[in-house]
């Protein structure tokens, strides 16, 4: 289960992998604004590519996706459209986002969102042996297998990732 850390905050997120039995470690680090993946990856000493980002988008008709990214990558939406088969897909005002999920911006996690939200995944995040990813807190990841999404969340696999 869980590595002992006195100093990891309780979040939906956390609550939710320990309904679920998955194994996961946690991660505090300093929060740095707009500071991204990369500071988590830098702070962490992992690769940027194992750091996975939440992000909240939304379709023509304002319903809300998530869909999960390494970090080093951008999404392509007019492809996730195309691959989802939805007419448009934009990022979601951060205030809508946080409506949704419960999260503050910075701090969204996959894992216990207030709403169940349909979850999207870059195929290639399955290739990774551990991901680290939101824990539901700015400053704080999670390590998770990537194979244990899939059985939480059922995200429909992508490939909608641009350098």
């Amino acid at each position: 289960m869980a590595r002992p850390d006195l100093h990891a905050p309780e979040t939906p997120a956390t609550r939710f992998l320990r309904q679920h039995k998955a194994a996961f470690s946690t991660h505090l680090y300093t929060y740095e604004e707009h500071g991204g993946t990369k500071v988590s990856a830098r702070e962490l000493n992992v690769a940027e590519h194992g750091v996975v980002k939440t992000l909240v988008m939304e379709d023509e008709e304002r319903r809300p996706l998530v869909i999960l990214m390494h970090g080093d990558r951008k999404v392509s939406t007019k492809e996730l459209a195309r691959q989802i088969d939805r007419k448009h897909i934009s990022p979601c005002d951060p205030a809508v986002a946080q409506r949704h999920t419960g999260y503050m911006v910075g701090g969204t996690s996959p894992f216990g969102t207030k709403k169940v939200l349909p979850v999207f995944m870059e195929r290639s995040i399955l290739d990774l042996p551990l991901i680290y990813i939101n824990g539901g807190k700015r400053g704080f990841l999670v390590g998770v297998h990537p194979h244990d999404i899939l059985q939480m969340l059922h995200p429909g696999l992508v490939n909608v990732a641009l350098e």
